[in-house]
């Protein structure tokens, strides 16, 4: 069991109503190893520049990530800098610095091309494309991303989607891409354009699953203490398909469980600045979680007098 991760590390500074940070690990790549190493092995695929602290890649090593696919370019690693207000669904982008990320072309060694489970974060849509076309016989592939690539690669990212077992995307990305305000038909337009199975992270309001045969809600963990935003959907998909490997199914019973492992981690993620929190956690305190995520779904039967 392994799954091979391609996306983004970063050094991100965040402000919140909670306090702040200053060049703290971030990107797509290392909150979903972070949080999928709990349930599988994690192989990352990633470039960042020369002055790529040491102790954010100590951090990966010691949680158990195959870093061995995280090259290091000469330059700087990538950037992002943003802000939470009151409403902490929203951030607000105050500075982005692709350096040694604007030219990451992954190139995978033998032992990833067999990766059998494939996550492809948020990156541009044509460089998933390539990394699918190198890996030789996956047997699930699940895929992220962002308005950016909806609105300037829609043809390339739909190529993506039709060949992913599972797409996440947030309400507004599935509104975006399908051209509908209503996230169930927009769901269901996009089946109608090859999606095998979309996966619609609402935030605080829970996630929804939609596929020709099957519809599901996972409800959100109700938070009291959330600190960081950042990374939640990036947890909540390593959870997602880090359970789903070691469970080796993509039925739908599996399915289910593995949205509520992923809204686990994501719960636990907010509750600190960086993937710090993902690093300390330990498998109870998933369990944990896990069970107040079930009980809020509990449903007692309804009679009719």
């Amino acid at each position: 069991m392994s799954v091979l991760v391609v996306g983004s590390v970063a050094l991100d500074s965040v402000r919140t109503p909670n306090g702040s940070v200053e060049e703290a690990l971030g990107g797509s790549a290392s909150y979903f190893s972070l949080a999928a190493r709990h349930f599988t092995d994690v192989q990352m695929v990633a470039v960042v520049g020369d002055d790529f602290p040491s102790q954010s890649r100590e951090l990966l090593v010691a949680s158990g990530v195959d870093v061995g696919g995280l090259s290091t370019k000469p330059g700087r690693t990538f950037r992002w800098a943003g802000e939470y207000g009151a409403d902490l669904a929203y951030a607000k982008t105050l500075a982005t610095e692709l350096n040694v990320f604007a030219a990451f072309h992954p190139e995978l060694t033998p032992r990833q091309r067999q990766a059998e489970t494939v996550f492809l974060a948020n990156i541009d849509p044509e460089l998933q494309l390539e990394v699918l076309d190198q890996v030789e016989s996956p047997l699930f592939v699940a895929c992220d991303t962002m308005n950016y690539w909806i609105t300037s690669k829609r043809s390339a990212l739909m190529k993506v989607m039709r060949r992913a077992d599972v797409c996440l995307l947030n309400d507004e990305e599935a509104r975006l891409l399908s051209g509908d305000a209503q996230v169930p038909r927009a769901a269901r337009l996009l089946l109608d354009e090859g999606v095998k199975c979309l996966l619609v992270k609402k935030g605080e309001h829970g996630a929804l699953l939609f596929s020709r045969d099957e519809r599901f809600f996972c409800p959100a963990y109700p938070h009291e203490k959330l600190v960081d935003p950042t990374g939640a959907g990036d947890a909540f998909a390593g959870g997602f398909v880090g359970y789903l490997d070691q469970q080796g199914g993509k039925r739908p019973l599996p399915l289910r469980q593995a949205m509520i492992c992923g809204t686990a981690l994501a719960s636990l993620c907010v509750e600190a600045f960086s993937p710090q929190r993902l690093a300390e956690i330990t498998r109870g305190e998933i369990a944990e979680r896990v069970k107040v995520i079930r009980s809020l779904a509990h449903m007692p039967d309804v009679t009719f007098d």
